[in-house]
């Protein structure tokens, strides 16, 4: 490190697109400063103009990181300065991502799910992430994720071969941590998501109230709701319609007067592209909607925090984003999770709520009105449970930011 001011590198998160992942970064940011003081954060970006244009942080830089500049510009150089010495200073010139790797004390790896079966077509962004800073002799600090299951031999090998090399694992759930544990890891710490720690500035409401009208929530009763696109894709290959399973949902919810609102956790400004970004999609929910009275419905990027409290207005809340699900925990509003990965059970048990999980196989309309209606009824009892485990999953989730301040230390 060149600097008396510490640097940590980020990759797997981002500030604009999926909010799931700027509440990882901003948890990081905000929790790591309190216990360094000043530190400088790097942020490699799969979106850098789109993050540029949305970070409010003086302390983090954003550098371009494509999946095509990750695996074939920044390891080749990555690999480069490992083998040869003499064209350090060269490279570093030429490539702000290495030079911040160099620099930095840690790596942050805030991929929301790594190094799992079922999703080889990204097993070589997961190494991509990680492989510069091994080259450059930078430790890697997996943030609380989702890895495994390691049945499928490819991604088995590729576990097997660089999970051992990551100076610490955080697991964010019993699953996952058992899955970790049959692979033979040991650099493992229990832990809970990093967002679970994202702090609200207290001037949401007013942010919000620019846009929406906020004594929509007066009346009581709002059940969130939160697509997926993600979920829409595994729904509909299998021949189903999910916009048109979530446009009768919200129609029996109103039936039953209750008020929607209709949230996508997942937005990207400026195009209708649908990876990590599901407000196309609700656009198309609240289109077939026959009438839209009392729903109201976000058509815009928010912040994070901004998506956290308006979750946090709501009375019940239907969730398909992982994230989204997050921030209903962390605000304590009784949960309906509709899934795909054991990521989202695994949560859900540290708050001994795991029966309100069900994955996108089981997904029909009847179905859904059934398990909402049970939610309904066992609202008192969810809540109690929420509030019961609620302080022990936080302090699981900052636990992950006094290993990582304890590194940055030790290299300082």
């Amino acid at each position: 490190m060149t600097s008396s001011v510490p640097r940590i590198t980020i990759i797997g998160s981002a500030l604009s697109g999926n909010k799931g992942a700027a509440a990882m970064l901003e948890s990081a940011v905000q929790t790591l400063g309190e216990r360094l003081g000043e530190v400088q954060f790097t942020l490699l970006s799969m979106y850098p103009e789109e993050d540029r244009a949305q970070n409010p942080y003086d302390n983090v830089d954003v550098v371009a990181a494509s999946p095509r500049q990750l695996g074939v510009t920044i390891n080749t150089l990555a690999l480069a300065y490992r083998v040869l010495p003499f064209m350090r200073g060269l490279i570093r010139r030429r490539s702000a991502a290495v030079s911040a790797l160099v620099e930095s004390a840690v790596l942050l790896d805030q991929g929301g799910i790594t190094f799992t079966d079922g999703r080889e077509k990204f097993l070589l962004y997961n190494v991509a992430s990680i492989l510069p800073a091994l080259n450059v002799g930078t430790p890697v600090f997996k943030c609380a994720q989702a890895v495994g299951p390691f049945n499928n031999p490819i991604n088995r090998a590729a576990s097997r071969l660089f999970l051992p090399k990551m100076r610490t694992i955080v697991t964010r759930g019993r699953i996952t941590h058992e899955f970790a544990e049959g692979l033979g890891l040991s650099n493992l710490y229990a832990g809970a998501d990093y967002a679970f720690s994202l702090e609200m500035s207290g001037t949401e409401r007013d942010e919000i109230a620019r846009h929406f009208d906020m004594s929509f929530f007066d009346a009581g009763d709002v059940v969130g709701v939160c697509p997926s696109v993600v979920l829409q894709k595994k729904v509909d290959a299998r021949g189903g319609d999910y916009s048109a399973q979530m446009v009768q949902f919200i129609e029996h919810l109103q039936a039953e007067g209750k008020r929607v609102l209709l949230l996508p956790h997942s937005v990207r400004t400026g195009t209708d592209k649908t990876h990590n970004n599901d407000l196309p999609l609700c656009r198309d929910i609240h289109a077939r909607l026959s009438q839209s009275n009392n729903v109201l419905f976000v058509d815009r990027e928010l912040t994070s925090q901004q998506l956290r409290y308006l979750i946090g207005e709501c009375d019940l809340f239907v969730a398909s984003r992982f994230h989204a699900m997050v921030s209903s925990l962390a605000m304590a509003v009784p949960t309906l999770v509709i899934g795909w990965s054991h990521k989202y059970k695994e949560v859900l048990e540290m708050f001994d709520l795991e029966e309100w999980a069900f994955g996108h196989d089981q997904l029909n309309p009847d179905y859904l009105a059934e398990r909402f209606a049970q939610l309904d009824a066992s609202r008192i009892e969810v809540q109690a449970k929420l509030d019961t485990h609620l302080p022990a999953v936080k302090a699981r989730s900052l636990s992950q930011a006094d290993l990582i301040a304890e590194i940055v230390r030790d290299g300082s």
